[in-house]
């Protein structure tokens, strides 16, 4: 644990931020020439498989989101620890973000693919019950008024709400489905080596991008932590950075 919140903490300091920030940015640039100009159209879809470029690797953040979401609930429940509860606040913030865009983005692409905006496919259905269990994570963590019980209970639906995600990863092969095969880095069937270069390329530049943005909230997070701590102060009668010291050692 303390070397997971050393490295945390190296990742989120301001320097970085910056460093992410650039690499992220370059990486996306990167991806955006390979997917749109390098890579051919799909022989059936034509330009439409443009749309994988961006939906698969959104999906891919929005599982990595949630699995950071599992590990640091895991994290606050051993230790009390604020800082992980933040994390686990701010990577699902950015996950649900990414679960709409992956949903959206599979919208559109199913109309011209499928003849519809929405059905209740496996992939779909239980995509849509993801997005609903961290909306309800989210929710959990404004309604009750003491910061640790907040905590506790939002740990506990990151744990369990996690088990939806290897379900919808798996469920187009546990169940009979319109939507393709998981997608792989390696060994990407029918798709030429243009094709693999620019969707390898997009999970980096989305990886990146959400590291980039995680490490955004959760300064933003610190800093709403010192504004309560400010204000707490003088009713406690002890210094904002005692109370934060407290916090984040757990008390």
């Amino acid at each position: 644990m303390k070397q997971a919140e050393r490295t945390m903490a190296a990742i989120t300091a301001r320097r970085g931020e910056r460093i992410l920030g650039w690499l992220a940015a370059a990486a996306l640039v990167a991806s955006g020439i390979l997917s749109r100009v390098v890579s051919p159209p799909d022989a059936d879809q034509g330009d439409l498989v443009r749309l994988m470029y961006i939906h698969v690797p959104s999906a891919w953040v929005s599982y990595l989101a949630f699995g950071v979401v599992f590990v640091s609930s895991i994290g606050y429940l051993v230790t009390r620890r604020t800082r992980w509860d933040r994390l686990g606040a701010a990577s699902a913030e950015i996950g649900v973000l990414f679960t709409a865009i992956t949903i959206v983005l599979g919208s559109i692409w199913a109309k011209p693919v499928w003849g519809t905006w929405w059905t209740w496919d496996p992939r779909l259905t239980t995509t849509a019950i993801l997005l609903l269990i961290y909306v309800g994570y989210l929710a959990v963590r404004r309604l009750p008024d003491s910061p640790s019980m907040r905590a506790r209970w939002a740990a506990v639906v990151g744990i369990v709400g996690f088990v939806d995600v290897p379900i919808v990863h798996l469920s187009v092969q546990w169940w009979r489905s319109l939507h393709q095969a998981p997608a792989r880095l390696l060994a990407l069937p029918n798709v030429t080596a243009s094709m693999g270069i620019a969707l390898g390329i997009g999970f980096l530049a989305f990886t990146l991008a959400y590291l980039y943005l995680l490490a955004v909230r959760l300064r933003v997070g610190r800093l709403e932590d010192r504004v309560v701590a400010e204000a707490l102060s003088p009713h406690v009668g002890q210094p904002a950075d005692v109370l934060l010291e407290e916090a984040t050692a757990g008390g």
